[in-house]
């Protein structure tokens, strides 16, 4: 490629050893959300049926509303359990924010060819200097709002997968049925996605201030003061 210089100086610069640790950060938010499996179960107790296991299992992208509870037996329970689902759909929130970082783990990956190959171009270039700046402020801002949306779904999941999700199941109203919550999988990766996703847009904040001081924006108001 035309006038590609190797050159990893700039890798010992703040601004681009940011991007390495916003392009590994990125990796570790939409694996530990993508990721994602697991189970929640119930123990049912009809006539005929006491305390039988019955399981819902969901995943990354939580279309709840498409889970479906296994029957704890054709048999009893007078086939209520047939077709009885999880509720909400959060997929919504969740594809948002791994498609999103993912997008991120691409331009990561472009900047830093572009920080190692073209240095000489990129540090004379004003105007590339201030795209790259006017981009970072936008992934800043969607790292917030990324990280919030999904946030707030996390916790409406814990809420359809956990113990309340008892009350909302019709098969457990029938008269001589009782259900009990008995467990669901622990969440702490999609926790983890979400302290992620914090520390993104803290990255990716901190990385704004070391950009404008490379451009021309820093140097007219060092020389106007």
């Amino acid at each position: 490629m035309a006038g590609l210089r190797v050159d990893c100086g700039l890798l010992l610069e703040p601004v681009g050893f940011v991007k390495v640790l916003e392009l590994f950060f990125s990796i570790f938010a939409f694996a530990t959300c993508g990721s994602f499996q697991g189970v929640t179960t119930l123990l049912v107790s009809c006539k005929g049926v006491v305390n039988k296991t019955v399981t819902a299992a969901f995943a990354y992208p939580f279309r709840l509303d498409t889970v479906a509870f296994n029957a704890p037996d054709p048999k009893h329970c007078g086939g209520t359990w047939t077709n009885i689902s999880l509720a909400g759909d959060f997929s919504s929130s969740a594809q948002f924010f791994v498609a999103f970082a993912v997008l991120v783990f691409l331009y990561c990956i472009a900047a830093l060819v572009l920080y190692i190959g073209y240095k000489h171009i990129y540090q004379q270039n004003s105007k590339l200097l201030l795209t790259d700046l006017s981009i970072t402020v936008i992934i800043a801002f969607l790292w917030l709002v990324s990280t919030f949306v999904w946030a707030k779904a996390l916790a409406d999941i814990k809420m359809s997968t956990g113990a309340s999700v008892v009350p909302g199941i019709e098969p457990c109203k029938t008269p001589g049925t009782t259900c009990r919550f008995a467990s669901v999988t622990s969440m702490g990766t999609l926790n983890v996605s979400v302290v992620f996703g914090l520390l993104n847009m803290i990255l990716w904040g901190g990385n704004i201030w070391f950009l404008y001081k490379d451009t021309s924006l820093y140097h007219q108001a060092n020389r106007i003061s």
